[in-house]
């Protein structure tokens, strides 16, 4: 706390020292009123400016009482130069004017803020209109797919969209959409993810150097930001693809004033595929699959200095069967009903109030609700009747686990003159964890009724934290980010707390490069109890506990930066190396079950240390005709558990050692552009079987590395993770025409999934050869996957 206040005395010290004309305000764009989030305001001469924030607000001041010239820019907008001759402080809020064509209105003369300058690593900025340009699977735009795009982020597997960061598990992302965290990030058994590209407006990567205004994750925080809806008039967008529709719908609530915008998607594999599973089954059952997700939110600007947001998020997966069967016997008739479900799926809401207390001081309050829920629902009814007597007996099982959060915060963005941004703030999150409950009904004739639950109760949890941060400019090649961030959990009577210090630093070379540094702690007081093996969203979330403490890690990185040009064209260049090291992460215990409810989920796990570390290199050109970039990483990920392999070391599932990726746009003309991706990776490390014995009569288990085959036979599972899947790689092509007419644009958009259809292991199994021999073979899920989708801008 003393460094808290310490800090923010300097701060205002600084400020009072010097008699400053400041300028503030936010820029937005001026076709719909959105307001741009990193837009930079740039004084050349004086070699000062500054970003804007989350919601586009910007500050800076100077000492001149000389007019002076500021260069707006921001990536897809043309730039301009404004001259302004301030006596006093001034409020001046600034449009930007979309360009025609993506990065070809350059102001080249002076000089913006660029990768080189900015204090942060390890942060990678997403447009979503450089999003929608990339060939994707099944033609469909997905945020997290991009994101593995990315140097030293992995996917789980083909086709997944799950993320494993910096050698971290999954638990270990915090996803953020409009400051609710997210915690089921995917649709369609993880081959989509439940973000709706219409709806959104920016995406923010931290794979280190936190910064301390996030926590309560170790390995990386993704930052999504809605849009906020058209200020000037309604507008919107449909798309139809091979598995899904979407529609958006934006405008103004009262012009100028505040907006809306309504966002809906469903696939309709389940109405495609119904005749067929009809057919297959001779009209006795059907199954099916089917997810949708909506988003809306709403914005009022109630003064010139404050705003009111309401966002809101709505997602489910339902997988479903149904069959009936009617038939007699000996004069009695039978009928039997059976119906099963799986679903699984998100809410989230946030309430923002934006409020400006002056040109240096602003804040925003904001109330969030988030609720994951994960349900398997059986039921299965018989009847009897035998022409004098009517029997039916019903049978229900019900399993259902989640996790709850009631949260709010409070955060604050003061411009202590242009050598100080400080931010601090406070927040409390309420979490409730259902950790696997089941129903379970039964009901026999007229005679026999009974209904339980049993299984884990709810657990109850109280997650506090505070922070302070403070962008500081010690001298014109100096930059430091020093903060400090403090949480507490309180759960089941057992209190934990502790500081996570984080710095990060830049030092200017010349004007075109710098090195950066950083060094973070972070603490997560969250678990997730993940089967392999299982290809649904059975993960269960669960607190640290007495027994189980909170996962914590620290990571350093250091890293060179890089702007220039070459043949009149921007690129911007990084490297970066990094070292992680994690403690009290959890792995299930051979044998355990997620469904057996009647011994408590800490029995099943294990707690261990994990560690990590690579280089990652990330050339990028954002403007021009061809833009894109080519990201690389060599990365090493081990994990250490008391009772797993032994105690001995192993690698980690997703230990890859190489992984490349090329995302490459060419815009040929107006009308036409091409969109290429190439991602290699080292292949998967997993377990297989080294040896065989027989063990007739021998009840050993499971869990000491036996793996009976039926007939006295055994295999011996030697190390974990000892053997390696082949190496991965796949290349997409996205083709696009876009049209335009008098109220509308059209897009067509034409791709090929895995263009030379190379064959990646999806899983590795053991089998036998024609001569019976026992031989390993491999699963394959995608071959090339041609794919046509159709979108109105209207």
């Amino acid at each position: 706390m003393r460094f808290f206040l310490a800090l923010l005395a300097l701060c205002v010290c600084l400020r009072a020292s010097a008699q400053n004309h400041t300028i503030s305000g936010y820029i937005s764009d001026a076709k719909t009123g959105e307001r741009l989030i990193g837009a930079n305001i740039y004084e050349p001469s004086l070699r000062i400016g500054a970003t804007t924030n989350t919601y586009g607000f910007y500050s800076f001041s100077f000492a001149t009482s000389d007019s002076i010239r500021l260069l707006i820019s921001y990536v897809g907008y043309q730039s301009i130069i404004l001259r302004v001759a301030p006596r006093q402080d001034e409020n001046l809020n600034i449009n930007l004017q979309p360009s025609v064509t993506l990065g070809e209105v350059l102001i080249t003369a002076s000089r913006s803020e660029q990768i080189q300058d900015r204090t942060q690593m390890s942060r990678i900025d997403l447009p979503m209109e450089k999003l929608k340009s990339i060939p994707m699977f099944m033609g469909e735009t997905d945020i997290l797919k991009a994101i593995q795009l990315l140097p030293g982020v992995q996917g789980g597997g083909e086709g997944g969209s799950g993320l494993y960061v910096r050698g971290g598990g999954p638990d270990q992302n915090l996803i953020l959409l409009d400051g609710a965290p997210v915690y089921n990030v995917s649709h369609l058994f993880g081959f989509f993810s439940v973000f709706n590209a219409d709806a959104i407006k920016n995406v923010s990567l931290y794979t280190g150097g936190f910064p301390a205004r996030y926590g309560g994750r170790l390995s990386s925080v993704i930052d999504i930001t809605m849009k906020e809806g058209n200020l000037k008039k309604i507008s919107g967008s449909a798309g139809i693809g091979l598995v899904a529709s979407r529609l958006m719908l934006e405008g103004p609530i009262k012009k100028d004033k505040g907006s809306f915008i309504v966002s809906a998607r469903r696939t309709y594999l389940d109405v495609l595929l119904s005749p067929l599973i009809k057919l297959a089954s001779e009209g006795t059952g059907t199954a099916g699959y089917y997810f949708w997700d909506v988003n809306a939110k709403a914005n009022y600007l109630i003064t010139n200095k404050d705003r009111v947001y309401l966002s809101f998020y709505g997602g489910r997966d339902r997988f479903y069967a149904r069959t009936n069967s009617d038939y007699s016997d000996s004069g009695i008739e039978y009928t039997q009903r059976d119906n099963y479900g799986i679903e699984w799926g998100n809410y989230t809401s946030t309430l923002r109030w934006n409020h400006q207390f002056n040109n240096k001081l602003f804040a925003n309050t904001s109330l969030i609700f988030s609720d994951f829920r994960f349900v398997v629902d059986a039921t299965l009814k018989e009847t009897t009747d035998d022409g004098f007597t009517k029997t039916s007996n019903s049978y229900r099982l019900k399993y259902l686990s989640g996790i709850k959060d009631r949260s709010a915060k409070i955060d604050f963005d003061y411009y202590a003159g242009n050598k100080h941004l400080v931010r601090f703030g406070a927040g409390f999150i309420d979490h409730t964890f259902t950790t696997g409950t089941v129903q379970f009904n039964l009901s026999e004739g007229n005679s026999v009724n009974y209904d339980t639950t049993f299984g884990s109760k709810p657990i109850y949890a109280h997650e506090f934290y505070a922070y302070l941060e403070d962008d500081w400019q010690i001298t014109s090649l100096l930059k430091i980010n020093p903060g400090l961030r403090w949480s507490g959990n309180l759960v089941q009577d057992t209190w934990f707390q502790m500081p996570e210090p984080r710095i990060s630093a830049r030092y200017l070379l010349n004007e075109t490069s710098s090195i950066k540094a950083s060094f973070v702690m972070m603490q997560q007081y969250l678990h997730l109890l993940t089967n392999s093996t299982v290809g649904l969203p059975t993960d269960l979330w669960v607190p640290a506990t007495a027994r189980i403490k909170p996962q914590r890690s620290w990571q350093p990185a250091l890293g060179y930066s890089r702007s220039f040009k070459k043949y009149s064209q921007d690129f911007e260049f990084t490297a970066e190396v990094y070292y992680k090291h994690m403690n009290n992460v959890i792995d299930y215990l051979g044998g355990a079950n997620f469904l057996n409810t009647a011994e408590s989920w800490e029995n099943k796990v294990d707690a261990g240390r994990g560690w990590a570390y690579g280089l990652e290199l990330f050339l990028q050109k954002k403007t021009g005709r061809w833009n894109g970039w080519i990201g690389y990483t060599i990365s090493y990920s081990r994990r250490q558990f008391p009772n797993i392999n032994f105690g001995d070391v192993f690698p980690y599932k997703y230990d890859r050692r190489h992984d490349v990726e090329l995302v490459l746009e060419r815009k040929m003309n107006d009308q036409f552009s091409l969109g290429i991706t190439w991602v290699f990776g080292t292949g998967n490390a997993i377990t297989l079987p080294i040896g065989q014995f027989n063990v007739p009569n021998n009840p050993l288990s499971l869990a000491n590395g036996i793996d009976f085959m039926g007939s006295g036979g055994a295999e011996y599972f030697g190390s974990r993770n000892s053997f390696r899947m082949i190496p991965y790689h796949r290349l997409d092509i996205g083709f696009n025409w876009f049209g335009e007419k008098k109220k509308r644009k059209d897009q067509l958009n034409v791709s090929l999934y895995n263009a030379y259809s190379r064959l990646n292991p999806y899983f590795y199994y053991v089998g036998y050869s024609q001569s019976g021999d026992k031989e390993v073979r491999s699963v394959a899920l995608f071959p090339i996957i041609p794919s046509i989708s159709y979108n109105i801008n209207f």
